[in-house]
Parts: C-alpha cells; sequence; structure tokens
C-alpha cells in the first residue's frame, strides 16, 4: 500500500518488471484517500518539488477514449510526435486518438522526474502510474502498477485504425470527436442517410441535434458516458443497456449473450466489485508486451526517440 506522504527514489524503479515499492505520490484527497495536500508538492523528489496547477482536471483530461498499451504494448508509443527523421504519422494523431490531452502533463512529470533520475524512470512507467492516478481521482479503485518498462522507438497513425481492441469499462469517463462515431448516426451502411439501428433513436437525434450536427464535423466533442463522464462509475453500462452506448463496439458488447450476461451482473452488482473486476484487467493490460531488459530506450523527453 502506499503511503500518505512519500519521497521518490530513483532506486524503486528496477530494470526488471516488479511492484514498484514507491509509486508517484497522489495529489490531492479523494475518497478519504491523503495526496499530499491540495496545494502542496505534487512530486518530491530529494530537494525538487514539482508543484502543478489543476492537477486534478489534468489527470482526468489525461485518461479518456484510448489505452497506450493498445497498439505496440505499453512503451509509451503514442506520445511520439512526428519527426522528419521517421517520415511517418505517429499514433498520436491517428483518428481514435485525437481527443486524448494531457501529453504536456506527462513532459513535465518527465522533465522533473529526469533531473533527478536521468535514464532510469521510462515514459511508459509514467504513463502507467499516471493512468492509474487519474482513475482514483475520479473516484475509481487502486491497483498495482509494476514497473521496469522501456520505451519504443516505432509509433505509427496507421496502426491505430486497425489494432485498436473494443474498449473496457475506461470509457465511463473521457470524451470523443464526432468523427470517431458519426458514421452510426449518417451513412451506417454506406449510403448517406441511413442510421445504426442498434442505436437508441431518442439519443441519435439529440446527438445529430445538439451535438454532431454534420457527418463531416471533426471538431466538437461528446462525453462517452452523458452526465457522469467525469465520475468513475456504472453508468457506462447502464447506458448499454439501453442502447446507448457512443461508440459501435460499445454497441457490440450487447449482441453477445455472454457479454450482455455480464455487463447485467455489473450494473446489479456494487461498486466494490466493479471496481476488483476493472483493477484486475487493468493490471493485466499493463503487461501487455512491455519491452524490459536491451529493447527499446529510456527517453530523455517522451515526445521524441533517444537521438
Amino acid at each position: 500500500m502506499l503511503t500518505h506522504t512519500t519521497t521518490f527514489s530513483c532506486k524503486n524503479f528496477s530494470n526488471q518488471m516488479g511492484i514498484t515499492k514507491v509509486d508517484l505520490p497522489h495529489l490531492e484527497k479523494s475518497n478519504s484517500r491523503s495526496y499530499g495536500g491540495g496545494s502542496g508538492c505534487a512530486l518530491k523528489a530529494g530537494a525538487n518539488c514539482l508543484q502543478i496547477l489543476n492537477i486534478k482536471r489534468k489527470l482526468k483530461d489525461f485518461f479518456t477514449t484510448a489505452n497506450p498499451c493498445l497498439i505496440l504494448g505499453c512503451d509509451a508509443s503514442v506520445l511520439l510526435n512526428f519527426t522528419s527523421s521517421t517520415g511517418n504519422q505517429t499514433e498520436k494523431v491517428g483518428i481514435p486518438n485525437l481527443t486524448l490531452r494531457g501529453f504536456s502533463f506527462i513532459d513535465n512529470v518527465k522533465k522533473v522526474i529526469e533531473a533527478e533520475c536521468p535514464g532510469v524512470v521510462s515514459c511508459a512507467d509514467i504513463v502507467a502510474l499516471v493512468a492509474r492516478d487519474s482513475v482514483m481521482i475520479t473516484g475509481g479503485p487502486f491497483w498495482n502498477v509494476p514497473t521496469g518498462r522501456r520505451d519504443g522507438r516505432i509509433s505509427n497513425a496507421s496502426e491505430t485504425l486497425s489494432d485498436i481492441p473494443a474498449p473496457t469499462s475506461a470509457h465511463t469517463i473521457g470524451v470523443s470527436h464526432c468523427s470517431s462515431f458519426s458514421t452510426r448516426l449518417y451513412n451506417f451502411t454506406g449510403t448517406f442517410g441511413t442510421q445504426d439501428p442498434s442505436l437508441d433513436s431518442e439519443y441519435a437525434a439529440n446527438l445529430k441535434a445538439k451535438k454532431c450536427k454534420s457527418i463531416n464535423d471533426n471538431t466538437t466533442i461528446v462525453e462517452m458516458d452523458p452526465g457522469s463522464f467525469r465520475t468513475f462509475d456504472l453508468s457506462y453500462y447502464k447506458l448499454l443497456l439501453k442502447r446507448r452506448g457512443l461508440f459501435q463496439s460499445d454497441a457490440a458488447l450487447t449482441t453477445s449473450t455472454a457479454t450482455k450476461s455480464y455487463i447485467n451482473q455489473l450494473v446489479e452488482g456494487s461498486l466494490k466489485e466493479f471496481y476488483a473486476e476493472f483493477a484486475q484487467s487493468m493490471e493485466k493490460m499493463g503487461r501487455i508486451e512491455v519491452k524490459t531488459g536491451t529493447a527499446g530506450e529510456i527517453r530523455k523527453h517522451c515526445a521524441v526517440v533517444n537521438s
């Protein structure tokens, strides 16, 4: 378990995947947990202290529509910017990732940690820890985050279209651009004017009238869990059973007898049970195709590979 006040130590991040003894300290009080004070230090690193205002909003913004482990594994490839040396657009600009935010926050955390522990803590580990804390700040569960990942050197926008699987309950928080689901509203069968019959008609009409007024809208953002998109709860699943899941992949969860039965079980159960299930799944996801040993690198800056 984490202590209420934590001093960051480089030695707690091993070169192999293992549960770290000390993770990034939490930043404020939420559900009776201590985060080190609302206006105090966000990260104690020796004599240095990182102070970031509006930390609650920034953490929530970070954990939105996509999980950084879903393309080439948990290697922080989604953080990389386009460079002339690679000649390709990176995952960051892939259509499913256009609503991802919080990149500057990750860069700031990396900057402070790198000053104290140069070449030790990967961007991949930072992302995993921040994702966990962002869920906790929205009222969600804690889970152990193994550390020791290394960062990848490859990132391709084209792979975001084919390699991202159906989402999990992470859609209970966050937003999406209209372009991620507008086909369901305007062009479902390939003929303009056709609508996905699995989408609740009243919900669809509301989206078209008030949010996504055109199939060409690439800028408007929509809550993935309307009315509860900043709170980690079961509302997402309740909406699925009303045929109000925003994405087609969401709707698909109710077409299978097995997954629909599981959704009903979650809705009828307690938040405690839901949190336990989610925490377990995130621990497993955090181990997907991780790079350790000599694979990859420890980036000096999260947005670019080392030169």
